[in-house]
């Protein structure tokens, strides 16, 4: 039986990255976004769409992603991986013109969001004794900087500690949990900036490639390893 994975932020940059090699591995993956049609690019790039299950979820709605959890495991009964790639921030980003409205939005995309869906299938993995969670966080979780903003800072401080309260609650019930902690990645979230780096910048920076090759590092290890820290920067 293929084991079930399922990646938030699957229609573009490092979820699609990553939820393209799972499938390639042989995993069925549940690809999770905003956009439908954007899913059906990552199902079709991945060669193998029958692998795939495409499931249109505002990430942060708590309603709505106990529904789709319950429909996956309905159809799967089991879950092997979950990969939290799903991210945002907007352009008005610093503390002088970042608006209540966009500060909330943020938290509920980047924090909140990874919250609800992790609570909503660790009972599973508790059960299995078994089962890897991959947040892909942020250099920013390491130091404030003015390039990322407050809110988002905010968001990956949050989801760094997330990350380390699974590792130390649930690692006696077989869980495993890994946090990925990036530096400028090639992403279209780049176009969000207030001022978007050049074509020259960005082909310094990582790929979504290089970010889903260590969420892949640490969904492969044997399950009595985990990684519950990568920091990974441009060279």
């Amino acid at each position: 039986m293929n084991k079930v994975a399922v990646v938030t932020g699957a229609g573009s940059g490092v979820g699609r990255a990553t939820a393209v090699k799972l499938i390639l591995q042989g995993w069925n993956v549940v690809l999770i976004g905003r956009n439908e049609e954007n899913l059906e690019v990552t199902a079709d790039l991945s060669g193998n769409p029958s692998l795939c299950v495409v499931y249109p979820l505002r990430i942060g709605d708590a309603a709505q992603t106990q529904k789709m959890a319950e429909s996956v495991l309905n159809r799967f009964s089991r879950i092997d991986a979950l990969v939290n790639a799903a991210g945002t921030n907007v352009p008005k980003r610093s503390l002088e013109v970042l608006s209540s409205e966009d500060y909330h939005e943020m938290l509920n995309t980047n924090l909140n969001g990874a919250y609800h869906i992790i609570q909503t299938f660790l009972p599973t993995m508790r059960k299995q004794k078994s089962g890897i969670i991959v947040n892909i966080v942020s250099d920013s979780a390491k130091a404030a900087s003015a390039k990322a903003g407050p809110a988002y800072v905010i968001s990956k401080f949050g989801l760094l500690g997330l990350t380390q309260s699974i590792n130390a609650e649930e690692r006696s019930n077989g869980v495993r949990a890994c946090a990925i902690l990036p530096g400028d990645i090639d992403t279209p979230l780049l176009d969000r900036r207030p001022t978007p780096p050049t074509s020259e910048a960005r082909a310094k920076m990582l790929s979504p490639d290089d970010v889903a090759d260590c969420a892949m590092l640490a969904i492969n290890l044997p399950e009595r390893a985990v990684i519950e820290e990568l920091l990974i920067r441009p060279r």
